[in-house]
């Protein structure tokens, strides 16, 4: 726990306790493996539909954003370059990581983790390679049916959707913000799009001020560093799971949010029509029946 706490080496944390370095390496190796398999079914089960009805309630209810199971990103998680590993862990930032690809609820709590993808893979590039995206490609997350949006049973049914920054593909079941310079509804898409995926941008800040290994490269290797990654996920979750994972709600102030400004990254987004129609549809509701007060500091 001191090594997860801290991110200190295990020669120092050897000394501190007087036993071997390698004592240390396998104590902390056996005991993330422990805490990963013992909780996993209390504090991160697989999501069934009810569990994505409550996620989708509670975005709806907290957030603004009703049909969203959930906003997804990554997180490079810098390691000590592993020998003889090429540029396979060399990332964008010019450090060398393993990517945590995660799907956050409105509580801040880990749904899905995905951990131990190459670090030189993008956001994209690890989500399609990942189980998850391959069961979401798939159809087999047990996801809820299209429901209207509230208020517009007229207009028939919306697919549930992921919140994603522009890193992501546009998809029937996963939304990112539009590209380049926005107004009006689009802009205001952004905004609210960006209002709930802050969830999993504010859990890796919460984890990382937590786990303060985050802070420094981790020397192990990469098996190891997934490890302690999975089991820091899984008590961040028991530590919320608590208290029902209550939150405060804030209005947001009429300066838009990071991530709600022009996006001046394009990526590739060989979306479909109908993903594009239900980006349209959201859109449109934004401004009209699921209008909030305090977004309109951003028109």
């Amino acid at each position: 726990m001191r090594f997860l706490a801290t991110g200190d080496s295990y020669r120092t944390i050897a000394f501190s306790y007087r036993v071997g370095h390698c004592t240390v390496a396998r104590i902390v190796k056996d005991v993330c493996e422990a805490i990963w398999s013992c909780l996993l079914e209390t504090y991160m089960p697989v999501p069934k539909r009810e569990d994505w009805q409550r996620i989708a309630a509670d975005f709806s209810t907290l957030w603004a954003f009703p049909n969203c199971l959930g906003a997804i990103d990554g997180k490079h998680v810098i390691i000590q370059a592993p020998p003889c590993s090429g540029s396979l862990f060399f990332n964008y930032k010019g450090t060398f990581s393993i990517v945590l690809l995660a799907v956050v609820d409105a509580h801040y709590r880990f749904r899905v983790v995905d951990v131990g993808a190459y670090g030189r893979n993008s956001d994209g590039g690890t989500l399609h390679a990942s189980a998850f995206g391959r069961a979401l490609r798939q159809g087999t997350l047990d996801l809820p049916e299209d429901t209207p949006l509230p208020g517009t049973e007229e207009l028939g049914s919306v697919p549930h959707v992921f919140v994603a920054d522009e890193a992501f593909p546009l998809r029937r079941d996963m939304m990112r913000p539009y590209a380049g310079r926005t107004e009006g509804e689009k802009r205001v898409f952004n905004f609210r799009l960006s209002h709930a995926r802050r969830m999993v941008e504010c859990s890796f800040g919460i984890m990382a001020a937590q786990w303060r290994l985050y802070r420094r490269a981790l020397c192990v290797s990469p098996e190891v560093a997934e490890s302690v990654v999975k089991a820091t996920c899984m008590l961040h979750n028991f530590m919320r799971w608590e208290n029902g994972g209550s939150v405060s709600v804030t209005t947001p102030s009429e300066e838009p949010l990071h991530g709600a400004q022009d996006i001046q990254r394009v990526g590739s987004n060989n979306a479909t029509r109908e993903a594009i129609a239900v980006r349209e549809t959201l859109s449109r509701y934004f401004i009209s029946t699921g209008q909030v007060p305090w977004q309109n500091g951003i028109i």
